[in-house]
């Protein structure tokens, strides 16, 4: 009785104010007794500045939904937490409703954050099948989803880490025959994994679409190869060689990196330490965040910071593993990060600070 009247106490200051979380355990008692109403769960890093942006944000949000439940959660000091949901960048918002996590948010969006906690906070109130109105929004979000690519699949997991046989055989099947599709993971939405089998008269997963047309689950797409079909409706993917030429002259200069510039990687710190300097040695230049870099560098960032002013444009690897892998050997290359002006690679995090000596000393 005194550890459920200890849990109600946090409930009740849950609903009240947005505040943080210092540990796994309160975590979980805090997903397992916040069920009555929506959880928004802040992933943040102290050393982030886009992180205390979106803490604003998210108060302004714990005034206009009372009777939503905001949280804040360092990632780097519950690794468990942060593994078991698959949290590698800040900042990331979780949602959970009845201790589920229903959905996600990755990066500083703070209209897409406002958008989701309506949403959600608004599917709340009612009971399933209540509202016309919220039906209507998702109709229309489904359609814009199945339309986001020319091939869309949406599945259980992702291409590169499926969670169910079926979903994998169809991933298999569509690099097989070098299809170019993008996917959705339903577990990251719940929303959107019920909704879609009415929307499509389909009760099972995985879905294909293209063109925002259903085509069918996996036995159709069976059926389709088996009678060479499928190579003519579904698009094809350019050769890994000329994506990657693409890639390289997207911009004049170009940043092959784990993370971007909105949203910053959170590692362990061996490699940390690493892939953020490499960050802060490019974004330093346009003046954004010179107080987030590492103690070395603070020194002249300020100084020089107008000197070495230059527009770039970042590619996250972590979200394509084939560019990941192939452009190791397309640019004989082995590690991350890695620069390139022109197409050009000019390389990897040494010889960019070899680069840039000449005018830090100067």
């Amino acid at each position: 009785m005194h550890i459920q009247s200890f849990f109600t106490s946090i409930v009740l200051w849950l609903q009240s104010s947005s505040f943080r979380l210092s540990s796994a355990v309160i975590f979980k008692s805090c997903t397992l007794w916040v069920y009555r109403s929506l959880l928004v769960v802040h992933f943040w890093a102290p050393w982030a500045p886009q992180c205390a942006q979106m803490n604003d944000v998210m108060a302004e949000l714990a005034k206009e939904h009372p009777q939503v439940s905001f949280v804040k959660l360092e990632a780097e000091a519950v690794p468990e937490v942060s593994e078991k949901y698959g949290i590698s960048s800040v900042p990331t918002f979780l949602f959970f409703k009845n201790s589920q996590s229903i959905d996600r948010l990755d990066g500083a969006h703070a209209p897409e954050l406002t958008k989701k906690v309506q949403r959600h906070a608004s599917s709340s109130s009612f009971p399933s099948g209540g509202s016309e109105h919220l039906k209507e929004d998702l109709s229309l979000r489904l359609k814009k989803l199945t339309h986001a690519a020319p091939c869309m699949l949406f599945m259980k997991g992702t291409p590169q880490e499926p969670r169910c046989g079926f979903s994998k055989q169809m991933v298999e099947i569509l690099n097989k025959h070098n299809i170019q599709f993008s996917s959705f993971d339903i577990f990251s939405d719940e929303e959107v994994r019920q909704g879609l089998k009415t929307y499509s008269n389909w009760p099972t997963y995985p879905q294909l679409y293209v063109s925002g047309e259903l085509i069918g689950g996996l036995d159709i797409i069976k059926e389709l190869e088996a009678s060479k079909e499928l190579d003519t409706i579904c698009p094809k993917a350019p050769k890994l060689e000329e994506r990657l030429k693409v890639l390289t002259n997207k911009a004049s200069v170009m940043l092959f990196m784990k993370g971007n510039k909105q949203v910053v990687l959170i590692l362990r710190k061996t490699k940390f330490g690493f892939l953020h300097v490499a960050f802060s040695l490019v974004r330093f230049r346009n003046c954004a965040c010179a107080h987030s870099l590492p103690a070395g560098i603070q020194s002249y960032s300020h100084t020089h910071s107008q000197k070495m002013c230059v527009d770039y444009e970042t590619f996250d690897i972590l979200e394509d593993e084939e560019v990941r892998q192939g452009l190791k050997t397309y640019s004989n290359w082995p590690t991350y990060p890695q620069l390139y002006v022109k197409g050009e690679l000019v390389g990897g995090l040494d010889i960019v600070k070899q680069l840039c000596a000449p005018v830090l000393s100067g």
